[in-house]
């Protein structure tokens, strides 16, 4: 059987985690599912790096020992991972890796043996006891060279880092040096052949610059009398190893090496070479000092470093504590589904790139891909198969007699057609995500969601159920939005398991999501007949202005002194939905959540965002909160006593047309308006007039001194239902 080795750094446990550390996590839990779908056996690792400097200093400050140190914040790495269902539980990570494992002393003491015997490319020893003096900086765990670091406008003072910008330290003592600088062209050499080795493209050249620029040795070692808490040179206890030797070794010992009781609970042999996911600031150590270490050891190169960017805040800035912009995991759990923060990750980040994270932008990405995307295509279609069908699958195919009426209906009777466009989007999704293009794969998955949406509206199966001699013609559509929706869940599970698990449970599926191949995938695989589950939501509209003043409070507080029980991750479990029990964006609209409006309104609503923005300008994230249709209008008829309003009926591509009321009447007679297209503002509060409730508000421009409405309409053919951006 193929096997496949996935792993994420493991983090420094001088400090709790962040989203960058989250970020990795889903990114290696979403490729480890991805690969089980696929039959490849696959091992999942993360963890924590628990010796150093920097565990020593955070143990002294919180009056711990090492050691104590290192288990809170491990427990604290457990519960979050938990908390978002990376854990072994929820089908994450196979080991949490700790370098205070005793497995992995006996395999990195193993590991520094081996090197200690080897010889340099250029005949020279690897290891070699020397003296070292410089700048170290104990929050990289690097020592500095003077690119790396501002000098002080002060000589007495120490020079600054330029990536933690905290003081440096000076260190003089006696170190083993591993001889890196006669591994320069032995590194480009693997580079050049193995192009895919270090990802994406710009970082391979950015290590190629680096070692084409001359390297140094690098001290390994430092003396127990400096640095106490590590693990012992093996014959030398004066001396402990250097961080990065014995934490990058991690990587092996976890799996086995030098420990033959790992070797047979996970198997080096088994599963090695892995695929290591970093962030770009640790590039080097993955790509050049940890490639030259495994040549001096005699160990087979990973199978590739790929480094992924850092997240910033909307305006681009670097995250951090003093600007108040930083994303609290604690916030994030207790406000968001764990399926829209991992959709969210995977989607707005470029891999590779830096990606803007905020919480506004979580919510937008939420309520517009999920609750009106792909939440609203499974409520919609699983609705009308309850209400339309029994509560059962129906059959997708339509007889010689059937193809007229559903031509006649519009309906495309040859379903090549779609399940063509389906299977070229799982290829390409596919594709792109075997590649760590995240994002460009959701893409292509959600042109899948956008296909299915507009063939039912398109389609409008509420009025083809009204018609007896079309029910083949409502058969055939919704069985092809049901199996849309069964491809779907199959090619999303890695990035939604548990929404996607719902949407294969109310489909009435048991198979196991994690053991179906999207390559595999056939059309018509969903067996007609098949009972349906509860229709439940999946994701609801989230109310941003609820949610944001929720968040400022919680900072507002904690900023007064008053911090909310923090560190713990709220323990709300791993929920299979993110609204169990809560009606879908979709259902509500369908039925009775159809918003108002109506004259009169349009001025206050404008009034009301500009007066937000003090400057008459506002934000995107404002117009963001508009959701604007196109509609046509089925019938419009006069209000008795009511000389200025029309009450129209208008199909926005829903279930049924929603009733709007429009002061419009003595510039547009009701028959001037049946079977016009229109712009229909769908997401404002229901609003009665004259007894009448308004579901809905169009859109007209006012003209001249009488301020004479003009309706807004479309000068080409657009689908009812199209959102307007």
């Amino acid at each position: 059987m193929q096997t496949f080795y996935v792993t994420t750094p493991i983090y420094y446990a001088n400090s709790l985690p962040h989203l960058g550390h989250l970020y990795t996590m889903i990114v290696a839990d979403a490729i480890a599912r991805h690969k089980r779908q696929q039959g490849i056996e696959t091992f999942f690792l993360t963890g924590t790096d628990e010796h150093g400097i920097n565990i020593e200093r955070a143990a002294k400050l919180n009056q711990r020992t090492p050691q104590e140190q290192a288990d809170y914040v491990v427990s604290y790495y457990k519960q979050m991972t938990a908390a978002f269902g990376l854990d072994t539980e929820h089908g994450g990570y196979d080991i949490f890796m700790r370098t205070t494992n005793p497995f992995h002393y006996e395999g990195v003491s193993e590991f520094w043996r081996r090197v200690a015997k080897a010889k340099t490319p250029k005949g020279r020893d690897a290891l070699y006891k020397g003296h070292y003096e410089g700048w170290f900086c104990a929050a990289c765990a690097a020592y500095k060279t003077e690119d790396e670091y501002v000098k002080p406008a002060n000589s007495d003072e120490p020079p600054t880092c330029l990536i933690h910008e905290t003081k440096l330290d000076r260190v003089s003592e006696d170190s083993y040096f591993f001889t890196l600088s006669d591994f320069d062209q032995a590194l480009l050499g693997l580079y050049e052949a193995r192009p895919e080795f270090v990802q994406p493209d710009a970082r391979r050249n950015e290590v190629r610059s680096f070692v084409r620029g001359g390297l140094q040795d690098l001290s390994v070692s430092r003396l127990k009398s400096s640095v106490s808490w590590g693990i012992p040179v093996p014959d030398d206890s004066d001396h402990t190893m250097y961080v990065w030797f014995e934490a990058l070794t991690n990587y092996i010992t976890a799996i086995g090496f030098g420990n033959e009781q790992q070797e047979r609970a996970v198997g080096f042999e088994k599963f090695w070479p892995a695929l290591h996911l970093v962030g770009k600031d640790i590039l080097r150590f993955h790509a050049v000092y940890w490639p030259a270490l495994l040549m001096a050891a005699g160990v087979r190169q990973p199978r590739a470093i790929v480094a992924h960017g850092m997240w910033v805040d909307p305006a681009g800035r670097k995250m951090s504590k003093t600007l108040g912009n930083t994303i609290e995991l604690d916030v994030l759990n207790r406000h968001f589904s764990i399926d829209a923060i991992r959709y969210f990750c995977l989607r707005e980040m470029v891999f590779g790139q830096d990606g803007r994270f905020g919480y506004e932008n979580l919510i937008d990405r939420t309520n517009s891909d999920l609750a009106s995307g792909l939440g609203n295509l499974s409520s919609r279609t699983l609705t009308m198969i309850q209400r339309y069908c029994e509560g059962r699958i129906p059959s997708g195919n339509i007889s010689e007699e059937g193809l007229l009426p559903a031509k006649r209906a519009g309906v495309d009777t040859d379903e090549t057609t779609i399940s063509g466009f389906i299977s070229h989007a799982r290829d390409e999704f596919i594709h792109y995500f075997d590649n760590f293009g995240f994002s460009r794969a959701l893409e292509e998955a959600w042109a899948i969601v956008a296909r299915a949406d507009k063939m039912i509206s398109d389609a409008k199966p509420w009025n083809l159920a009204k018609d007896p001699a079309q029910q083949q013609t409502l058969h055939a559509v919704l069985y092809r939005a049901a199996e849309t929706l069964r491809w779907l869940s199959v090619l999303l599970y890695p990035v939604m398991p548990n929404a996607t698990g719902e949407i294969s449970a109310q489909l009435g599926l048991t198979e196991d999501l994690s053991k179906l191949d999207p390559r595999q995938l056939r059309w018509a695989g969903l067996p007609d007949g098949t009972s349906i589950g509860e229709v439940k939501g999946l994701f609801p509209r989230l109310d941003k202005t609820k949610i944001m003043d929720e968040i400022k409070g919680s900072a507002s507080t904690e900023d007064a002194g008053q911090p909310n029980n923090s560190p713990t991750v709220s323990e709300r479990g791993n929920s299979p939905t993110m609204s169990e029990g809560v009606t879908t964006a979709s259902a509500e609209r369908v039925s009775s959540s159809a918003v108002s409006a109506g004259s009169g309104q349009h001025a206050t609503e404008a009034d009301a965002v500009l007066n937000k923005a003090g400057d008459g300008l506002i934000e995107i994230t404002d117009f963001a909160k508009i959701d604007l249709r196109v509609g046509e209008v089925r019938s419009a008829e006069r209000i008795p006593k009511a000389d200025k309003l029309l009450l129209l009926t208008v199909d926005i591509g829903e279930e049924k047309p929603r009733q709007i009321l429009a002061g419009i009447a003595q510039y547009y007679a009701p028959e001037q308006l049946v079977g016009r297209k229109i712009v229909v503002v769908a997401n404002l509060k229901p609003r009665k007039l004259r007894g009448y409730e308004s579901q809905g508000m169009l859109l007209a421009a006012s003209v001249g001194e009488e301020g004479k409405p003009v309706i807004a309409t479309f000068a080409e053919d657009v689908p009812n239902g199209a959102r307007l951006k």
